[in-house]
This record gives structure tokens, sequence and C-alpha cells, in this order.
């Protein structure tokens, strides 16, 4: 993916505790955060109850899932 954009539709909060969105975690991988770890330092996600921690990791996963198969893409002349 070329520089992150938000999406239109509107932002899922993740983290409640420290007001992390589902977009603020996509924005995190963008900019090379490639591991949950990386989110969480970048974000603070998960680090106060940790309720949201499973549903943080997948969308961790899926996100740098996207951004490898996006980099993986060949660029139109």
């Amino acid at each position: 993916m070329a520089p992150f954009e938000r999406s239109l539709e509107p932002a899922m909060y993740v983290c409640i505790c420290k007001a992390v969105t589902d977009q603020d975690i996509r924005h995190a991988v963008a900019c090379g955060a490639d591991t949950f770890e990386a989110v969480q330092a970048q974000t603070g996600c998960s680090t106060c109850c940790g309720c949201c921690e499973g549903e943080a990791r997948e969308l961790v996963e899926s996100a740098v899932a996207s951004e490898r198969r996006a980099a993986a893409l060949p660029i139109a002349a």
C-alpha cells in the first residue's frame, strides 16, 4: 500500500482504555510496525487492562498481511 490513507468508513475502537482505533493500528502498520509489540509500543494499545489484546493481535496480523500483499504487487507503468 502506498502512503496510508484513512478509510472513509467510521473508525472502530479496539482499545477503549487508550482510545486506539482500527485505523490507528492500520496506520501504525503502514508506517512500519510489523508486529503486535511494535504496534503496541507505537499506539499504547492493550497496555492497560488487556481486554482488547486478542482483537488487536488479529487486526495487526491482517494489516501486516495486507501490507505484504500490496508490496508484492507489480507497479503499473
